[in-house]
């Protein structure tokens, strides 16, 4: 399949006449390469909105006859999967819930197993790699499923952000490195939770070298029956993608490889002073744990702390740096610099 890979559909399937117009009109763009809708819908509280279930395979069949394009729905279960199976669905995704759930995931994998069927799997709700892992493998593992896709919808974060669901980009580079030989689709819709946001996450889903995007789109949006917010018409889906700039993976061209080499070899030295700075930095902490220790004075001093951030902070603007990539590095030296005085202070 040609990358980008571009799934499409409602949230939910609704009604067979929004289904069907909506994927109709998808599969008019000539930019949507699998179709999708949700047919049972994992909700947090039981008065919302779950579902049509098997009836909407049926909308989802008609689709794929009408327009002749590949349909994917969502599984959470082995009934889910076999009723899948029963209607011809060639694509299955494993959601954010059940991709935690170690018996869910085994017992679909033994339905789908010699199915021919492709398994996408969404990374879970909270940012744990290892949940995401072992899902992976428990389908990876399971002889006969040879077609296995990863989705990267986001993932929860306590707090304010412009996201329903924090992209965590670099946890993603680390999956990637794990599993190289894995397509990996952007799920915008999910992350952003909103229209407003879903061209700019899709573009750097694109330079990020991603193999595809997973969008919802209804013909009516704002009357959506879940999820009215973060999915668009057809028509805006179409010139979403047409906005989009696809970069080559790689370049054959020895001035591009040379200037490349160039300014990597700089950063790789910068790396090597940073930790040799950072090394230095931890040594001076343990001092200042021995000197605490000897002083009988706690790990955490506050107004320190606070002091070093403010001065560091201050200086964001000059150094083109954003407050958030500070706190974060900073954040991350005195969790380390706590952790070297606390062996110290509590060594027996």
């Amino acid at each position: 399949m040609k990358r980008p890979i571009i799934i499409s559909g409602p949230c939910s399937a609704e009604t067979e006449e929004q289904t069907l117009i909506t994927c109709t009109k998808l599969a008019e763009t000539q930019k949507v390469d699998i179709l999708r809708a949700g047919i049972w819908k994992p909700r947090t509280s039981p008065e919302s909105f779950e579902g049509v279930g098997e009836l909407g395979l049926i909308w989802l069949e008609n689709a794929k006859r009408i327009t002749g394009l590949p349909v994917a729905v969502e599984v959470a279960n082995a009934e889910h999967a076999h009723k899948a199976l029963l209607h011809g669905v060639d694509y299955v995704w494993i959601g954010a819930r059940t991709t935690v759930n170690p018996f869910n995931v085994k017992e679909i994998a033994y339905v789908l197993k010699g199915t021919g069927v492709k398994v996408l799997i969404k990374n879970p709700i909270n940012p744990d790699l290892s949940l995401w892992i072992g899902a992976i493998e428990r389908i990876a593992h399971t002889r006969g499923i040879e077609n296995i896709w990863l989705v990267h919808r986001g993932f929860s974060a306590y707090g304010y952000s412009e996201y329903r669901n924090v992209p965590l980009w670099h946890l993603v580079f680390d999956i990637r490195c794990q599993f190289p030989g894995l397509k990996i689709i952007c799920d915008p819709s999910h992350i952003c939770g909103n229209r407003k946001n879903l061209l700019k996450v899709s573009q750097i889903a694109a330079d990020l070298n991603y193999d595809g995007l997973m969008i919802e789109s209804h013909i009516h949006p704002d009357t959506a029956w879940s999820d009215a917010n973060q999915q668009i018409t057809p028509a805006e889906l179409n010139t979403l993608l047409a906005s989009l700039k696809w970069r080559n993976a790689k370049s054959s061209s020895s001035i591009f490889s040379y200037s490349l080499n160039s300014i990597r070899s700089e950063i790789d030295q910068i790396d090597s002073d940073l930790f040799e700075l950072l090394s230095r930095r931890m040594k001076l902490a343990e001092e200042i744990g021995r000197i605490k220790l000897t002083g009988n004075v706690s790990i955490y001093q506050e107004q320190r702390w606070n002091s070093v951030v403010e001065r560091i902070i201050s200086r964001a603007k000059r150094l083109n740096i954003s407050e958030a990539f500070i706190h974060a590095v900073l954040d991350a030296i005195h969790s380390e610099s706590i952790s070297r005085q606390n062996e110290i202070m509590n060594r027996t």
